[in-house]
């Protein structure tokens, strides 16, 4: 299946839009064969990173939301274990229909993800060879939702499992839902909180957590059949991604290239298990306006040199990869989304492996 997927495109998620329309002619025109479903967070904060993702853990009553604050686990509600034995006997039905639709999106959350399933009713898709969809991360997520002391709840051993079952039920609803067209689903997890790991003010996270939390997202998204990969949009320790079973790690390579550079081994070890490298190659910032196809494959062809250099295999990096933003496009203007998803276009019809 990815040899079918190699040297194409896709994007992250996020749009600037507030609508849904305006951001699948987009995507279906630019990068059809792998669409996405496109985040609309411009539409207000229920669409947001995490908050897209906390409906689950609020209608179970765990998580509760203020004006002032983050969410936050409720572990001192005198229903608290009530609470917890609910939520836990349903994931515990990990198979059961009835469970997983509990974890599936409400309407007023994800509007770009049921515009995109009409979108797919409705229109030809002969093109597409794969649908990609995505969920914030663990770590993320456990560093916006907070306990109620306000500390990133990834540090607590309950409060990071509860955060990983709920996730690990919304990848298997939303893997189940598009997998309904009949054709290959890649999952990424975002996780732009990795690029705290190793940094003083986040001394609590620890590698294992970390890698223990992602290893069972993968291996739900495996036993569901999809592709998993991960998006991280900051350069941060590789090594936690390349020592995981992921199929796709998709890297800012536009911004961080040269945070891959001490970790070619790694690297070259995830290539050769046959992984592949999906390349944050198009800017999602004022850069676009100066960039052009020729310049970005030029970046990428001397990225490729560099590490073939260090002895990374450079067979497996021409051919194992996919092409990305370098991260969502939804703090953009809509003429600098088109450009990059333009420019995503003009990389994958031009490359030559």
């Amino acid at each position: 299946m990815m040899k079918k997927i190699a040297g194409l495109a896709t994007g992250i998620g996020s749009f600037p839009t507030h609508t849904a329309e305006t951001a699948l002619e987009l995507i279906f025109s630019h990068v059809p064969e792998i669409p996405h479903w496109p985040q609309l967070p411009a539409k207000g904060s229920k669409e947001g990173l995490v908050r897209q993702y906390l409906n689950p853990l609020l209608e179970y009553g765990l998580v509760a939301e203020g004006s002032r604050r983050a969410p936050f686990f409720v572990t001192e509600a005198d229903e608290w274990l009530e609470l917890l034995t609910a939520f836990f006997s349903t994931v515990l039905e990990n198979n059961s229909l009835e469970a997983i639709e509990s974890f599936g999106f409400p309407q007023d959350v994800a509007s770009g993800f049921y515009a995109f399933l009409k979108y797919l009713q409705e229109f030809d898709y002969r093109s597409v060879r794969c649908l990609k969809g995505q969920i914030t991360g663990p770590l993320t997520t456990g560093i916006v939702v907070t306990d109620e002391k306000m500390q990133p709840s990834f540090y607590h051993n309950h409060l990071r499992e509860i955060i990983v079952r709920s996730l690990g039920m919304q990848i298997r609803w939303q893997a189940r839902t598009l997998q309904q067209f009949g054709l290959p689903v890649i999952l990424f997890l975002d996780e732009p909180g990795l690029y705290g790991y190793g940094q003083a003010s986040f001394i609590g996270l620890s590698k294992q957590a970390i890698q223990h939390s992602l290893q069972t997202l993968i291996e739900i998204a495996h036993e569901e059949g999809i592709i998993i990969g991960i998006h991280a949009c900051a350069g941060v320790d590789w090594s936690l991604l390349f020592e995981l079973p992921f199929d796709i790690i998709n890297i800012d390579m536009y911004n961080y290239f040269t945070s891959l550079l001490p970790y070619v081994e790694e690297c070259n070890e995830f290539l050769n298990r046959g992984g592949y490298l999906a390349w944050g190659l198009v800017p999602t910032s004022a850069e676009v306006e100066k960039e052009t196809v020729s310049s970005l494959l030029t970046r990428l062809n001397t990225g490729q040199e560099r590490l073939a250099a260090r002895g990374v295999n450079y067979n497996a990096l021409r051919k194992q990869l996919l092409f990305t933003p370098s991260c969502g496009t939804g703090t953009l203007t809509l003429e600098q989304t088109t450009a990059v998803y333009r420019l995503l276009q003009q990389i994958k019809e031009e490359y030559q492996p």
